[in-house]
């Protein structure tokens, strides 16, 4: 029988990952849609054909970004997105993950295992050295998953970024290639 090729970047158990296409756009901004009291006030996704397509555009087009869907293997469709974004080379090699996970996704583990993907994506062909999250203090479930896919608390950043009016708080994790190695 011969081999197909997998239409994923990276596979886990129950997830696999690709990056974003145009395509994508009627799913992923239903599912943004569906997810809004999930989200808020933390994540602000596209969710309508408009804004998808700006978005869809940066991280396909600009080389200091990188997205990717965390779609279910068995066919359930898209269960969140990851994003590398301010990709640095050179002597930096470090990137800035966002993420979210689609409600009728979250609490499911397959973000974790999605983040797990992205990490191993990164530190192999996109040869970044380090990543970094950085997460609003009361947003649990985004800091326990940077907690629990080895990311370490590397400090704490006043007024960071603006987000729905205001300028929050975020706690900076980290996790570098050694660490990975190690873990």
């Amino acid at each position: 029988m011969p081999h197909t090729a997998s239409r994923y970047l990276a596979e886990g158990p129950r997830v696999g990952l690709r990056h974003f296409t145009y395509e994508d756009g009627d799913e992923f901004t239903a599912r943004a849609r569906e997810s809004k009291d999930l989200h808020h006030p933390w994540l602000f996704p596209p969710d309508h054909p408009d804004a998808y397509t700006a978005y869809a555009s940066r991280l396909i087009q600009d080389p200091t970004k990188a997205g990717f869907l965390v779609c279910e293997r068995d066919g359930g469709g898209i269960a969140g997105f990851i994003t590398v974004n301010n990709i640095v080379q050179g002597a930096f090699q470090c990137g800035a993950l966002g993420y979210g996970a689609f409600a009728h996704a979250a609490g499911r583990g397959l973000m974790r295992e999605g983040l797990d993907l992205v990490v191993g994506h990164a530190f192999g062909p996109l040869r970044l050295h380090r990543l970094e999250i950085n997460a609003q203090p009361g947003n649990a479930a985004s800091l326990a998953l940077a907690r629990s896919c080895g990311f370490r608390l590397e400090g704490f950043s006043p007024g960071m970024l603006f987000i729905d009016g205001a300028w929050r708080d975020h706690e900076r994790w980290a996790v570098t290639a050694e660490m990975r190695a190690s873990g």
